[in-house]
């Protein structure tokens, strides 16, 4: 199997979370930024069209395997949105804290406030890979009227997990990688990486 992997993102929290659970592996893990590789266009309306997108630019780029992610909140009251354009969801330059205010404005006091967070990983030995390895995972929970907690990223401080009683801002790195969204992609993943060779 490889011994080096290109993450094709520029998301601290995304290269954070992918790092600590891909750590047992022995893989060196390198950003694609180390290798000068800028930003893939994401013009698409899905995130898989997006996250093979991502994946084939930096493989092209590097020579190297490339992983991409690409994920995002999806409010059922909002129709699925913000969905793909979760990061910029209140315009650039990119803030979190303007895409949670924007996120509570438009639900105002309405009760519906189930949601899901929704990732893509997706994986390309090689930049004309014509079979990437593609998993996907969902976190179900529903949005606050308000933030609580401090850590992860994103719209993490809204987002309570019914069953844990938490945000995902309330969690520990190693609880929300265990019942994330991403963290259910990547270990679905890791079963099947031994296909690059």
């Amino acid at each position: 199997m490889f011994n080096k992997l290109v993450i094709a993102s520029n998301n601290p929290g995304k290269l954070r979370e992918i790092g600590q659970i891909l750590a047992p592996l022995g893989i060196e893990i390198i950003p694609q930024s180390v290798l000068a590789v800028p930003e893939a266009e994401e013009p698409h309306a899905t995130f898989i069209e997006n996250a093979l997108a991502k994946a084939r630019h930096a493989a092209r780029l590097t020579g190297l395997p490339a992983l991409a992610d690409d994920s995002g909140i999806c409010v059922d009251a909002l129709g699925g949105a913000p969905g793909v354009i979760s990061a910029h969801f209140a315009g650039e330059p990119r803030s979190d804290a303007r895409n949670n205010r924007k996120l509570l404005e438009m639900l105002g006091a309405g009760d519906d406030r189930r949601a899901h967070y929704y990732c893509v990983m997706l994986l390309m030995c090689h930049g004309d890979d014509p079979q990437p390895l593609i998993a996907e995972g969902e976190w179900r929970g529903e949005i606050l009227h308000e933030p609580r907690g401090s850590g992860g990223f994103g719209y993490d401080p809204l987002f309570l997990d019914p069953a844990l009683g938490r945000t995902g801002a309330e969690l520990t790195p190693e609880q929300k990688n265990r019942v994330s969204h991403r963290g259910k992609a990547l270990s679905a993943l890791v079963g099947v990486l031994k296909r690059c060779e």
